[in-house]
């Protein structure tokens, strides 16, 4: 990845297809042409015409594009959230919603508003949040909210320690 300017990762994951996520930010490319875009997205019906779009990427390359994108843009799944918290990386995450059936429950919903409660992560709603989030505060003013260690802190180590004991 030898891109001299600014790059935004998009993931979907690779369970179910996610097109709302998509759109917004095939819309969002569109605006941003001086933007390296790269996105992992599982099979889709609709067909972007701003950006290109990867079925699959290795764990390699995720963990790459993680630690050299200035942006992620991803759903609220919890091993992209921790990954982009761990190497202190912008996160936004528009969560999956069962009443488009593009999950089984609601724990995306769940997940995203409990982060965004404690202000860890940057959370879209909808699609048109997502445009709005990023093109009213790219480049400049979307920062990490919250940095996470690669290792447990003491406090959780303690406590998991005094459960299993009792």
């Amino acid at each position: 990845m030898n891109y001299g300017g600014k790059i935004i990762f998009v993931t979907t994951g690779t369970q179910e297809p996610f097109d709302r996520l998509i759109k917004a930010v095939d819309v969002i490319a569109g605006k941003l042409p001086e933007t390296k875009f790269i996105v992992q997205a599982f099979a889709s019906t609709y067909v972007p015409v701003n950006i290109e779009v990867s079925k699959f990427i290795t764990a390699t390359d995720f963990d790459h594009y993680i630690k050299h994108s200035d942006l992620i843009i991803s759903h609220a799944g919890m091993g992209t959230i921790i990954s982009a918290l761990v190497n202190s990386k912008p996160i936004i995450v528009m969560p999956r919603l069962l009443k488009y059936g593009e999950h089984r429950n609601e724990h995306q919903l769940a997940t995203a508003k409990k982060l965004d409660s404690f202000g860890y992560i940057h959370v879209a709603y909808n699609e048109d949040d997502l445009i709005a989030k990023v093109l009213e505060n790219w480049p400049n003013n979307l920062r990490c909210l919250h940095h996470v260690g690669h290792e447990a802190s003491q406090s959780l180590i303690d406590s998991i320690n005094g459960f299993i004991k009792q």
